[in-house]
């Protein structure tokens, strides 16, 4: 292939695995965490006629359409799949429920008995429908959308899984590490394992690219850091990339240092680092620009806060990343008071129309 065939090759491609590729697109890549959710009045109709989360989740029907709405209304460049990190535990038969106002809970898995009591794999009774869901989101696409799959990271799936919910700085799991490895090495390999097939199945269904979720890794000291977030997550996508050779991951580890994100890219190859709203950018650029693609970080809140401060937030991240390989996104999920119309300043100016 001649340079010229090459590089129409890459501009044929969606501008965002265009950046996950390393390159650097024509305009800066946009999506969302959480772009399908409480902040939109149609999702909030499609979640009341789907009656509880979990049967979102798992209805084709539904899922398919929340995913889109927000590429219908905001035209971003990647759709991500709408679902839910602790869909694997639940697969595995641990009892999930989610509480209005409360967020979800699990019945606890903290001795290595009731890790056994689990499955071994997935149940395709569940799981199945979230890649039918795959499969027509994709289907139903433009071409120039990506379509992002996900999972949770190991160490944030046994956190939630470990207290039966989230706590404030997950100390159940951390301490759980401490006193009882054996049972925790084996809930984290339980865990690797399956998300890893869990990932393989969203890739082969149609999504271009994943985004693996480690929400918690902020929480864990740099020894923890390594053994229970960077050493999972590289085994993730070394069991991926073994069956979908060259397949795209993002890693997500919200809160980690800058060291622990270098640690995180040598260690485990992926193409792209989500970077919290913490992040010192150019540092970051500095010490990542040249081995992945970074993306983020603009803070949830100076979106809910619009105005002045929103414009300069965008301007300062497109500065600080112009030239490199990234993807605008926020530091965190969009939260569910952000007012539309900041959306959609947001948009216009980083598309600059």
């Amino acid at each position: 292939m001649d340079s010229a065939t090459a590089g129409a090759s890459v501009t044929n491609k969606p501008i965002l695995l265009q950046a996950l590729e390393g390159h650097v697109p024509s305009r800066t890549p946009i999506w969302m965490m959480r772009q399908a959710g409480r902040y939109l009045a149609e999702y909030r109709e499609v979640r009341a006629k789907a009656g509880d989360f979990l049967t979102l989740c798992y209805t084709p029907d539904y899922a398919v359409e929340v995913t889109l709405q927000p590429i219908r209304r905001f035209g971003f460049d990647a759709a991500i799949l709408f679902s839910d990190i602790l869909v694997v535990p639940h697969a595995l038969g641990c009892p999930l429920t989610f509480e209005a106002g409360e967020g979800p809970r699990l019945v606890p898995v903290t001795t290595g008995a009731e890790l056994a009591a689990l499955r071994e794999t997935l149940d395709p009774d569940k799981i199945d429908r979230v890649l039918e869901a795959v499969s027509r989101i994709r289907a139903e696409l433009p071409a120039k959308t990506a379509l992002l799959g996900f999972c949770g990271a190991p160490w944030t799936v046994a956190t939630y899984m470990v207290a039966g919910r989230g706590t404030p700085d997950q100390a159940p799991a951390r301490l759980a590490s401490l006193t009882d490895p054996a049972f925790f090495t084996a809930l984290i390999d339980l865990l690797v394992e399956t998300s890893a097939r869990y990932l393989v199945g969203q890739l082969k269904a149609g999504a271009d690219a994943v985004q693996i979720f480690d929400s918690w890794a902020g929480v864990l000291d740099p020894e923890s850091f390594r053994r229970w977030s960077i050493d999972p997550i590289r085994r993730i996508v070394a069991a991926v990339r073994a069956e979908v050779p060259g397949a795209r991951i993002i890693a997500f580890p919200k809160g980690a240092t800058l060291s622990g994100l270098t640690e995180m890219v040598q260690a485990t190859g992926v193409n792209a680092v989500g970077l919290d709203w913490t992040a010192d950018r150019k540092a970051t650029r500095y010490a990542l620009g040249g081995k992945c693609a970074l993306q983020g970080n603009l803070d949830p809140l100076t979106l809910i806060a619009g105005g002045a401060a929103l414009d300069s937030a965008i301007d300062g991240i497109l500065a600080d990343f112009h030239g490199a390989s990234h993807v605008f996104n926020l530091g965190h999920g969009i939260r569910p008071e952000t007012p539309i119309a900041h959306v959609e300043r947001m948009i216009a100016r980083i598309r600059g129309v």
